[in-house]
């Protein structure tokens, strides 16, 4: 569908075959963004609602919980690599103070990702909550 934004709280779409115009519209609806389509035969208007205080709220959560995937998936690749570095070690290709040494730069770059994440989530909470 062809997207458009004719003003700042509306949004339009124009799907390439009429026929999807109601499953899209029903997508949108069914999605639970708080958007309420509505549509002509030929165009999908989505109005897009000021912000309320319980919403900014239910954004700031929604901000935390994916920052919190984020440090997931940063731990879970250091996990990862770290048994890379075993793997090494155990097979003769690095040596014990090389692998060490890899492993302490592993941590030193998690720690710092996961600070940056904390500071991303942080002001996207602040810039979220700012009326």
């Amino acid at each position: 569908a062809g997207i458009n934004v004719p003003e700042a709280r509306m949004i339009t779409l124009k799907p390439f075959e009429r026929s999807a115009i109601n499953l899209i519209e029903s997508a949108i609806r069914n999605a639970q963004l708080g958007l309420n389509p509505s549509n002509d035969g030929e165009l999908i208007r989505i109005p897009i609602p000021p912000l309320t205080e319980e919403r900014r709220r239910d954004l700031a959560k929604t901000a935390r919980k994916e920052g919190e995937e984020c440090k997931i998936a940063i731990r879970k690749a250091r996990h990862d690599a770290k048994d890379m570095l075993d793997e090494l070690e155990k097979s003769g290709d690095v040596g014990k103070d090389e692998a060490a040494r890899a492993l302490k730069d592993l941590e030193a770059i998690v720690k710092d990702a996961g600070t940056k994440v904390d500071e991303i989530v942080a002001k996207k909470e602040e810039d979220i909550m700012k009326v």
